[in-house]
C-alpha cells in the first residue's frame, strides 16, 4: 500500500479502488489542501444502473466520505451519441422522451448512496445536455476539435478494438471521446471541478479532458481510475446468468438483490466488502480470515450492508428474513419474487417463465427431467402439471437457490 497524505487517496487505496493515477503526488497534494469537486459521468441508457455501475458510484461515495464534493454527472447529451468503450456495436439511440423518463429513475438510486445538500460537500447532479445540446458545430470543431488528432485517437482502446475486431464504428461514436473530454472542460468552468474518476476503460477519455483543458484554459486537472473488478470465476462484476442486476427496485426485487450478494464466492467477500459497504477495514480482515461454514456470516454481512446501501435497511433485514424462512426453514418468506394468478390455475412451465425461474420453456423441460424443479419442497417430473388454488401462496423452486410464489387470492 502506497504512503498518501490525503485522507482521499488513503482510503481508496486500501478500500481498493485505484487503478491508475494521472499525477498521484499533485493529486495527493492538493487533496490535502483544499476540497475538490470530482466527477464521474453516468449515460442513461437505461431505467436504472446495475451493479457493474455500483464502483463508481461508490467511489463518489468515498470521495464525499474523505471531506470532498462529488459531482454525478448524468449524460442526456453523451447518451444521444453512445459510448463505444467495450462495444462490438452500436447502441440503440434514444429520443429525448426516453432518455428523460430514464434520467427520472435513475436519479433515485444515487440519493442512498450520497448526500445532496448545500454544504461544502454535498453532492450535486447535472446533466451534460445543458451544454451539449447548446454547442454549434462549426464553432466547436474549430475551437475543441482542432486539439485532437485522428492518429492519437485511432490508439485508444475505446476505438482500436472495435477497428480490430472488424466491427464498425460510426463517426457519431467517433466523437464521443471529444464529448467527454469536453464535459471535464465545462466542468472545471462552471464547478471548479478539478478530477474526474471513472473505469479502466475511460483512462483515454479523462487524460483527453485533462490535455483540453490544459491547452485551452492552461488549468491542472486529474484523473482516477479503477480496476476492472471481476469475480473469482473470472467473469465480469455486474453480471448474473440471467443477466444484469439492478439498482432500481422496480427491476429487481429486493430479495434477488440481497441473494445476488449472498451467493459471493468465498474468495470474493473481502473485496467486495471493502469496495461496496462501510464495514470497518479490520472487520473485514477479521472477516477473511474465517474459513468453512463459517464465511456464511461474512457473505450474509455483505448481502445485508450492499442491500441496506441501496434499497434501504428494512429491505436488507425483510430480504434476510424471507431467506432464512425459504432456506433454512422450508417456509415461503413474503419477501420471495411472486406472481399474482388471475385464473384459477396455470400450467407449470408458465409458472416457472412467470416467476422468471427459467428464462425459457426449453430450460424449464430440461430442469424439470433433472428433477430440479420442486413444488413446496417436493421433486416435480411431471412438465405438463396444471398448479391450482389449493395451497395459497405456493412455493417454486429451480434449483437450490431460485425461489418464487405463485398467488392466486385477490
Amino acid at each position: 500500500m502506497s504512503e498518501y497524505r490525503s485522507d482521499l487517496l488513503r482510503l481508496l487505496d486500501e478500500r481498493g479502488y485505484i487503478h491508475q493515477l494521472t499525477d498521484a503526488e499533485g493529486l495527493d497534494k492538493l487533496a490535502s489542501q483544499k476540497i475538490i469537486p470530482g466527477y464521474i459521468g453516468f449515460d442513461v441508457t437505461a431505467d436504472s444502473l446495475h451493479v457493474g455501475n455500483l464502483v463508481q458510484i461508490m467511489l463518489l461515495r468515498r470521495l464525499q466520505q474523505a471531506g470532498h464534493k462529488p459531482i454525478v454527472v448524468m449524460g442526456g447529451g453523451t447518451t444521444k451519441v453512445g459510448d463505444p468503450s467495450g462495444k462490438d456495436e452500436m447502441r440503440q439511440l434514444l429520443d429525448d422522451e426516453g432518455i428523460a423518463a430514464n434520467f427520472a429513475k435513475i436519479r433515485n438510486s444515487f440519493e442512498r448512496f450520497l448526500s445532496f445538500d448545500d454544504s461544502a460537500t454535498g453532492a450535486i447532479m447535472v446533466d451534460n445536455d445543458d451544454w451539449l445540446a447548446e454547442l454549434e458545430y462549426i464553432p466547436f470543431l474549430r475551437e475543441i476539435g482542432r486539439h485532437f488528432t485522428i492518429n492519437r485517437m485511432l490508439t485508444f482502446d475505446s476505438v482500436k478494438l472495435r477497428l480490430d475486431r472488424e466491427q464498425p464504428l460510426t463517426f457519431l461514436e467517433f466523437n464521443y471521446m471529444i464529448l467527454q473530454a469536453y464535459d471535464f472542460l465545462e466542468l472545471s468552468r462552471r464547478h471548479d471541478c478539478q478530477l474526474q474518476l471513472g473505469g479502466s476503460d475511460q483512462w483515454g477519455n479523462i487524460v483527453n479532458g485533462i490535455e483540453l483543458a490544459r491547452r485551452i484554459d492552461g488549468r491542472e486537472l486529474y484523473g482516477v481510475t479503477t480496476p476492472l473488478i471481476t469475480k473469482a470465476d473470472g467473469s465480469k462484476m455486474g453480471k448474473s446468468v440471467d443477466g444484469a442486476i439492478w439498482l432500481g427496485g422496480h427491476r429487481l426485487s429486493h430479495f434477488d438483490y440481497w441473494q445476488f450478494w449472498r451467493n459471493t464466492d468465498d474468495r470474493d467477500v473481502g473485496k467486495f466488502l471493502r469496495l461496496f459497504t462501510d464495514v470497518p477495514i479490520t472487520e473485514i480482515e477479521r472477516l477473511e480470515k474465517l474459513e468453512g461454514s463459517e464465511i456464511n456470516d461474512a457473505k450474509i454481512l455483505l448481502a445485508n450492508e450492499a442491500t441496506a446501501m441501496c434499497r434501504g435497511r428494512q429491505a436488507a433485514e425483510s430480504a434476510e428474513r424471507t431467506a432464512r424462512k425459504t432456506f433454512e426453514e422450508g417456509g415461503a418468506g413474503s419477501d420471495l419474487p411472486s406472481h399474482r394468478v388471475e385464473a384459477d390455475d396455470i400450467g407449470l412451465l408458465d409458472a416457472l417463465l412467470a416467476l422468471g425461474l427459467v428464462s425459457s420453456k426449453k430450460e424449464a423441460r430440461r430442469m424439470i427431467a433433472q428433477g430440479a424443479i420442486r413444488i413446496a419442497g417436493e421433486k416435480v417430473d411431471d412438465e405438463a402439471l396444471v398448479i391450482s388454488s389449493q395451497q395459497d401462496p405456493i412455493r417454486l423452486s429451480a434449483g437450490k437457490k431460485k425461489h418464487g410464489l405463485l398467488n392466486f387470492s385477490s
